[in-house]
């Protein structure tokens, strides 16, 4: 399991603990819910674009070299 995917696993069960705290009650205010998830989204979104980044610098390479061999 990378780092990227312990992240994500971390951020999302915060997320979940703050939502479910906030309906029950002694919680956090709605706003700062809200920008938890909203944290929560942007940093995986982040990570996933950085991710499908890499792959496509690697689909980028490979295609260089595949036309240099024809």
């Amino acid at each position: 399991m990378k780092i990227q995917d312990i992240i994500i696993i971390i951020l999302t069960v915060i997320s979940i603990a703050v939502v479910i705290w906030y309906f029950f009650g002694n919680s956090p205010t709605f706003e700062q819910t809200i920008l938890i998830l909203i944290l929560t989204l942007s940093i995986t979104t982040i990570i996933k674009i950085n991710v499908l980044e890499a792959r496509f610098k690697f689909l980028v390479r490979d295609f260089k070299q595949h036309i240099k061999h024809k």
